[in-house]
């Protein structure tokens, strides 16, 4: 197990090694952008130290006494379980292990201060950020100091915002572990944050907010950043917001942070130039280029030079009908609020605006303010109350779940406040530098986070803001969503999100990623579990999180993909190096089917099975299917369904099994294969790479414009695989980004009779509108030309 790897060792099938952070800033090292330099002690280390000390039982022992209900059971637990891991000591070899990797580290890069950064394998996720919420330590100089650190990142895995924040998130306390990054500190002039889309509006925009020293005090909301906007498609600056910053975070002499003055000339200077901010935003868009997804990307400058210090997804990108559907929300003590304001630039008649700032989460909502200064007095904070505070942190966590609307003195769009209010879901207006100040104790006001304003008195009812397309009081997106013949599902891989996807007009699950359950709730590799006796629990863990996707959606069908990982992500694996050979291009090397009826892996596979088995019969949850990735013959799927029939999985009315078209073989030989399977799902990333001989992965044929769905190749083999699929009475769906991206790709497959689109949950309501749309259009066509 190893202990500690260096940082550009480090890729996204590490996750479960090295954590959110490190696993995808080890991803922005590989493309070659700027990063600090250093190195992880993984989440193995922190398992070890546990384990071999008595903190197991005193996490344990907390745990079971934990009550979320109670403030003070909640600090009790946490303040338990941090004290153990301050107390407790490395043992012996752990300690010389880490003592010389440091020293290694220092000599090799010139470090003299670090910083030592928390990085959880439940922590930037889609959905679920964690921002802010476990420890980070700036300017740490040496090699003690470096590992208390360590210890004290691992203890704020129990911190109360955290056991409050990964409760409402569907976490289990007991299953997340935590790495922690260790680089070489970045002597900051500026930092900020950028978003590579409007996470207020959704709309095509990059944000950048600059402020002056570290970015600490940006994130913590502690200073109101400079805001600036770039529009997406151009790159064009069409916006600027200069703000006045009196104070900064600077490095202390004697290690860790210390305020400093801003010098009076450039407290109202633009912070970022016009040049840098260009080329900020060029990095930004290799980094979404990447992860083909809207990013959350957190920058310095030192000198001349910009450092890339944090990447993540966008955790919550409303679509327009979702903005306008938060409107008319209900805040939690049920009193009604609703109000039709999402053009109006000032006050409705007879409202007075009371505070303007910046609109960061959006939704209107009303109540009576609570205006709180410090995190001990979030008790005092009421349900269905608006938060009223300077600035948030995230201790104040807690109290935010319970607010109706969340009002701050200080801070911008990518602030602590803004981010989680958005996947709260709560409006939130930051940065109006008075509100503390203008806004009176208990006096009702309505908040709108989408305009930045906070007007005198409660909303008006529900009945009189009906917006066009959603019937008033409407709370999900069934209520506005359009009509389609084709069907769309949606993609999911993590189980503890399923019950808020399951909300979305969904015909179900169109591809269900079991390598998400393998690396955060299995981990060890699946031939080390076996080897070990420990193929139960494997079978166990595999079982829980397709259940509980499958209860969710219930009845609407769930289709599960059996595993795909690649040999290097294999390996990447606790034992995984054992068992998996090094392959020049694990690509197109031993994965999906040919390692199912492989000697070596068939016992494996049979696991998967034996989970998939279990949901159906022993939970009753019949509506689990089942696909097959990258199939290359047919004779692989004759050995594959034996192996079905001795795991009691038949295909019947019930059960159905699906194929992934991935390789040219399955679109030339379609109407073969159509006799081992109910139908196919597109996979148009390896089948573009496949047809057009284009590596996916390499940024050079990208940008060159080389893999691209649209090719007339790929979508000429599209169409094979329609028509003898259609011929055989097998359906034919895709699932990827390429509908959500390219319109006259959606168009395309619409056109061609495709049966079904499964989408990630953020472009579901997008990608329905521009279907219903394309169908309508087909249907005026036919009507004009008969």
């Amino acid at each position: 197990m190893p202990f500690i790897v260096n940082l550009e060792d480090v890729s996204s099938a590490d996750h479960a090694l090295v954590g959110g952070k490190a696993s995808k800033l080890g991803e922005v090292v590989r493309e070659g952008l700027p990063v600090p330099p250093g190195f992880v002690v993984t989440t193995d280390c922190y398992s070890a130290f546990v384990g071999a000390t008595p903190l197991k039982d005193t996490i344990e022992s907390a745990l079971a006494t934990l009550d979320l209900e109670r403030t003070e059971s909640v600090d009790l637990v946490s303040r338990a379980i941090r004290e153990g891991f301050e107390a407790t000591e490395f043992p012996d070899e752990m300690r010389a292990q880490l003592e010389k990797k440091v020293q290694e580290y220092e000599a090799a890069h010139g470090v003299r201060f670090s910083a030592v950064r928390s990085s959880a394998t439940a922590e930037d996720l889609e959905g679920a950020s964690f921002a802010g919420l476990q420890e980070t330590y700036l300017n740490v100089h040496g090699t003690d100091a470096i590992l208390d650190a360590i210890r004290r990142c691992w203890g704020s895995l129990f911190t109360p915002r955290v056991l409050v924040y990964r409760a409402r998130k569907g976490f289990d306390h007991r299953s997340v572990r935590l790495a922690v990054l260790v680089q070489k500190m970045v002597e900051s002039t500026v930092s900020g944050i950028l978003f590579t889309r409007d996470p207020n509006t959704g709309e095509n925009h990059m944000i950048i907010e600059a402020g002056w020293g570290l970015g600490e005090a940006i994130v913590g909301g502690e200073v109101t950043p400079d805001h600036y906007v770039v529009d997406g498609a151009t790159q064009r600056i069409v916006h600027k917001q200069i703000s006045d910053q009196s104070f900064r975070l600077v490095r202390d002499p004697e290690g860790g942070n210390r305020r400093e003055e801003v010098p009076g000339p450039d407290r109202n200077q633009q912070k970022l130039s016009d040049e840098r901010i260009d080329k900020l935003a060029s990095l930004a868009r290799v980094i979404e280029s990447h992860y083909r997804r809207p990013m959350d990307i957190e920058w310095c400058l030192e000198g001349s030079s910009l450092y890339i210090v944090q990447a993540r997804p966008v955790t919550t990108i409303p679509e327009p009908e979702a903005v306008r559907a938060s409107l008319t929300t209900p805040v939690p003590n049920g009193a009604p609020t609703a109000r039709h304001a999402a053009t109006a630039p000032a006050a409705s008649a007879g409202e007075t605006l009371l505070v303007r700032g910046l609109g960061a989460s959006p939704g209107i909502r009303g109540g009576r303010v609570r205006k709180l200064l410090r995190a001990a007095e979030m008790d005092r904070l009421q349900a269905g109350e608006v938060l009223v505070t300077q600035m948030t942190t995230p201790d104040m966590v807690p109290a935010m779940t319970r607010a109706a609307a969340i009002v701050t003195d200080e801070g911008g769009m990518t602030c602590h406040a803004a981010i989680v209010s958005r996947e709260l879901g709560v409006p939130c207006v930051v940065g109006t530098r008075t509100a503390t100040q203008v806004l009176k104790e208990e006096q009702p006001v309505t908040v709108d986070g989408k305009l930045g304003a906070v007007y005198d008195g409660l909303p008006a009812p529900p009945a009189t803001a009906a917006l066009p397309g959603i019937p008033s009081g409407a709370t999900d997106h069934h209520a506005s969503a359009p009509v389609t013949a084709t069907k769309i599902y949606v993609n999911a891989s993590v189980p503890e999100k399923a019950a808020e996807i399951a909300r979305l007009p969904v015909s179900g699950v169109g591809l269900l990623r079991i390598e998400f359950i393998f690396t955060a709730h299995v981990r060890d590799h699946p031939l080390v579990l076996l080897k070990q006796g420990k193929g139960e629990q494997l079978v166990t863990r595999l079982a829980d999180g397709i259940a509980t996707v499958c209860q969710a959606f219930h009845p609407r069908p769930v289709i599960v993909r059996t595993s795909d990982f690649k040999t290097n992500e294999y390996r990447g694996m606790p034992g995984g190096a054992e068992f998996e050979p090094n392959e020049e291009n694990p690509m197109i090397g031993w994965r999906g089917c040919s390692r199912y009826i492989s000697p070596i892996f068939r016992p494996a596979f049979l696991l998967e099975l034996e989970a998939i088995q279990r949901v159906r019969i022993d939970r009753g949850l019949k509506n689990a299917h089942v696909m097959l990735p990258f199939v290359r013959n047919t004779w692989e799927l004759e050995q594959i369904q034996e192996m079905f029939k001795e795991k009691g999985l038949r295909r019947s009315r019930d059960f159905k099994l699906y194929l992934m078209a991935e390789v040219p073989s399955t679109v030339l030989l379609a109407r073969e294969f159509s006799n081992f399977c109910d139908g196919f799902s597109i996979g148009s990333n390896d089948l573009t790479q496949l047809v057009l001989g284009a590596d996916r992965d390499s940024e050079t044929l990208g940008r060159m414009g080389y893999f691209d769905e649209r090719d007339p190749a790929v979508q000429r083999a599209v169409e094979l695989l329609i028509e003898g699929a259609h011929a055989s009475g097998r359906t034919v769906g895709i699932c990827g980004q390429g509908p959500s991206v390219y319109p006259e790709f959606a168009e395309f497959l619409v056109r061609k009779g495709i049966d079904s689109i499964s989408l990630n949950p953020d472009t579901v309501l997008t990608t329905m509108r521009t279907i219903a749309s394309l169908e309508q259009r087909l249907k005026l066509d036919g009507i004009r030309r008969d």
